[in-house]
């Protein structure tokens, strides 16, 4: 199918949609499936997407991504700046493979945070810019990795160019509305370019052996849970064709683990064992992730 803009009253018709809880991808009725952190996470009677629904859907950036989703644990990180040694070189190795797809040099970051992976992009030698909601993090990006990231949420980005790359890393889950999020994408991106997405896979074995314990299961912070067969029919559904998928070699340091574990699983007795370990070594170790629930897609716009 070809893609549409939506006009003024269909956007107003999905928000309306989404504070009912129809599910974001295919607006039809949902049930609530458990509870997390006193939030519903709902599935979709039809296609069977997990989502969660902000009480506030228009100041949900505001009220979820501030400074201390980034320096005050739980949901978020203990220090975001402190992940520098492991997010520039991770930037850099998906450099490398989208340079292997033939991706073209301009490139925009889609929720670039401080820049740490953008300036790993850059070192690789894409000539890349970035947009990101949080002041603080844009403004380090700037000052710091003297890279040029816009302080905006990604709904209200609106440049005046178009690209050839996009990356999309770790970020697809916090939006409220991804319809209209890869519609954007593909607006923004050139015939014939590139969007890579790295995200959370509800479709794997750790995430329904884990069922409600599953890590990811973090509202408000992460709102939408894809699959590799949902997030493919999104793009699709938009207008990319999947090129290539894969699992990121990734790792993590010792004390965002420790954080994440009392954040999100403080009562089950396998993560105080896991906690307990972890305690003994020095929080800046870095540790490596098995990736089994992590995935990247690379697609091409049509």
């Amino acid at each position: 199918m070809s893609t549409t803009v939506l006009s003024e009253a269909a956007l107003k018709a999905r928000t309306s949609n989404i504070a009912a809880n129809s599910c974001p991808l295919c607006e039809k009725t949902s049930q609530p499936v458990f509870e997390k952190h006193g939030i519903w996470i709902r599935e979709c009677s039809s296609c069977r997407h997990r989502f969660a629904t902000p009480d506030d859907l228009d100041n949900h950036v505001e009220q979820v991504y501030g400074d201390e989703y980034f320096f005050s644990g739980g949901a978020g990180y203990d220090n975001y700046l402190a992940e520098a040694g492991l997010l520039v070189p991770y930037g850099r190795r998906y450099g490398r493979l989208l340079k292997r797809y033939g991706a073209g040099r301009s490139l925009l970051d889609v929720g670039a945070a401080a820049g740490l992976i953008l300036k790993g992009l850059v070192n690789e030698g894409f000539d890349g810019c970035g947009v990101e909601p949080n002041q603080t993090m844009a403004t380090f990006a700037q000052a710091e990795l003297q890279l040029d990231v816009t302080a905006a949420a990604f709904e209200d980005y609106e440049p005046q160019t178009q690209f050839e790359t996009l990356t999309v890393i770790q970020v697809m889950g916090h939006f409220v509305d991804p319809v209209c999020v890869v519609e954007k994408l593909h607006r923004l991106v050139r015939p014939g370019g590139l969007c890579l997405v790295e995200t959370w896979d509800a479709g794997s074995w750790p995430a329904r052996l884990l069922g409600s314990n599953w890590h990811e299961y973090s509202p408000p912070s992460v709102l939408q849970w894809f699959s590799r067969g949902s997030l493919r029919q999104l793009f699709e559904r938009c207008d990319f064709e999947q090129v290539a998928t894969g699992r990121p070699s990734k790792w993590i340091n010792a004390g965002h683990v420790c954080s994440l574990i009392d954040h999100k699983l403080p009562q089950t007795s396998w993560a105080k064992v896991i906690r307990s370990g972890l305690s003994r070594m020095p929080e800046s170790l870095n540790l490596p992730y098995p990736s089994d629930d992590l995935f990247w897609a690379l697609f091409r716009r049509i």
